[in-house]
């Protein structure tokens, strides 16, 4: 509940501080006194936008504070998601800098307006006139019958459902869309798997082809060029082995003469003997050297497939045409793959669905159920507010789509006349009969359901009389079980307050301001005389007064 109020430096409330009670709180003033301006201020700490136009001194900033016991409105999960600290006492402020910047709290956590305004949604009902549009939305007909049915677990539970029903379907549009899009180039990418998967690809393989490619492409050069070899190596008496084989013999008489000779033969020695291997190595090359035109064919072709390929690819090397061939097999088998993650989301989807029309099914049921007594319960109010035909005809008529509240469609009709035809709220009711059925609504809906607190602002325009008396006790009804605030101009609703605010000017000669205060007994009378018969206090008016709060 609101318990308490402030705003500073709004329109024409320079400083207003008031403690509200529970029960029912009925707020007058005269037209123009600066009542909308309350509520305009209440509905910022509540979310709504703002300008600095609506700052009383351009120059300082406007604070609008609000404090709400939460007791019972079990708002801690809101708190927790929310990352904010929960209070039993919670403060709500919201202030408009002279630059128009805006900041809001809760309990002096900076917040944005969104969360702000889902909190205050949760918090407080601001009724006034153009509200009751409300009436003919089919969500807002559905919640009526849905507190009444005690559908709110049921509903919970149907929505989770229907959240992970929407995200498997989605999931399953995902993978038809990539099976669609993987089918169309199937052909495509099997047709160049198949050709890289012909050509000889591994690592090293185009330098090892290269090379061969090379010897084989000049055979009678290198069979010269061993040739050659062959011959410097062993002609006689010329070639390199004969002249070493007789430097050989010359350090061999040397070696006698010391160990520094020695060494020396050893050597060449040694370099004759790998001599002679070489000579070997050119003998055997020789010979294993022959033109084979059919095996440099073959190479040739092997290695213009390579170019050929890295060529259509933009590969630079073999490596990468290897890594391509990878992610096409990869692509091929997707098919494969998508044709089993298919059938196993579709079997999760139609699972979902079978829970979901279960859920479905259930809330129809329910609500069939309690729509005789929702129509009894609405007619009886109806009639005691002076409308003695009023009817409803209310149907549920299940549909296929799966809807935030489940598949069903509330058809809410009313005939204000008897022997009238039926027909929708918002084409058949009047101004003035919208208000008293959303008034009937409202009384309903706060037996069956913790609404927030509930504020009306002048719901009980257009009717007087006992009509207007019926509204106020109906409104102090419904404050036994929250509380009810009523804007109003009528002395009979004002009467069943059990809190009186009058809103009213004053004018210090200089500017002039908004002031609220809390009218004690006999300011009451007063307050309701002037209502009755104006300014000039009438003994009967006094009379009448008393008359009403007694």
């Amino acid at each position: 509940m609101l318990t308490h109020l402030s705003i500073q430096n709004y329109a024409l409330i320079d400083d207003l501080k008031v403690a509200f009670s529970t029960g029912f709180t009925t707020i007058t003033g005269e037209t123009g006194a600066g009542k909308s301006i309350l509520l305009e201020g209440l509905a910022l700490v509540l979310g709504n936008r703002a300008d600095r136009s609506s700052l009383r001194d351009g120059e300082r900033k406007c604070i609008i504070e609000a404090q709400f016991e939460l007791g019972k409105y079990q708002l801690e999960p809101f708190f927790d998601k929310n990352d904010l600290d929960y209070e039993e006492q919670t403060l709500l402020r919201r202030e408009i800098h002279p630059n128009g910047k805006s900041r809001a709290f809760v309990n002096d956590s900076p917040v944005t307006l969104d969360i702000m305004s889902e909190l205050g949604k949760r918090l407080i009902d601001v009724h006034s006139q153009h509200q009751t549009l409300q009436l003919t939305e089919h969500d807002f007909q559905l919640k009526v019958i849905d507190a009444m049915a005690e559908n709110a677990p049921i509903l919970a539970k149907y929505r989770q459902v229907r959240k992970e029903y929407l995200g498997a379907q989605k999931a399953l549009e995902d993978l038809l869309e990539a099976q669609k899009n993987a089918l169309k180039e199937q052909d495509y990418n099997s047709f160049l798997l198949e050709e890289l998967e012909a050509a000889p690809l591994e690592s090293g393989i185009q330098e090892a082809l290269e090379e061969q490619h090379e010897q084989l492409s000049n055979v009678e050069t290198i069979l010269d060029q061993l040739g050659q070899g062959v011959q410097l190596m062993d002609d006689d008496p010329l070639g390199i082995n004969h002249l070493l084989r007789e430097l050989k013999q010359t350090a061999a008489r040397l070696a006698a003469f010391g160990q520094h000779y020695q060494g020396l033969f050893e050597r060449i020695q040694s370099v004759l003997i790998e001599m002679d291997d070489i000579s070997d190595e050119f003998v055997r090359a020789k010979d294993a050297v022959e033109s084979d035109p059919a095996l440099l064919e073959e190479v040739t072709q092997k290695l213009q497939r390579l170019y050929d390929l890295q060529k259509k690819h933009q590969a630079g090397d073999v490596d990468a045409l290897i890594r391509i061939k990878n992610e096409l097999a990869d692509k091929v088998a997707v098919s494969l793959r998508l044709d089993g993650d298919i059938e196993a989301k579709q079997e999760v989807l139609k699972r979902l669905q079978n829970e979901l029309e279960e859920q479905a099914g259930l809330l129809s049921n329910r609500r069939q159920q309690r729509l005789p007594e929702l129509k009894a319960q609405l007619e009886a109010l109806l009639h005691s507010l002076g409308m003695p035909n009023a009817a409803f005809d209310l149907l549920v008529e299940p549909g296929k789509d799966f809807k935030p509240n489940g598949r069903d469609t509330l058809h809410f009709l009313f005939t204000a006349n008897k022997g009238g035809s039926f027909g929708e709220l918002k084409k058949v009711a009047s101004g003035g009969e919208l208000s008293r059925i959303m008034l009937a609504i409202k009384s309903v809906l706060a037996r069956y359901e913790p609404l927030p607190t509930m504020m009306f602002d002048e719901i009980d325009s257009g009717v007087s009389g006992e009509i207007s008396n019926r509204m106020g006790e109906i409104m102090l009804q419904m404050s036994k079980r929250m509380q009810i605030f009523a804007i109003t101009h009528l002395p009979q609703v004002a009467s069943k307050g059990e809190q009186h605010f009058k809103v009213y000017k004053e004018d210090d000669g200089k500017v002039t301001h908004t002031r609220m205060r809390l009218l004690q007994s006999q300011e009451r009378i007063v307050e309701l005389a002037e209502m009755l018969g104006g300014k000039a206090l009438s003994d009967s008016a006094m009379a009448h007064a008393r008359e009403l709060l007694n």
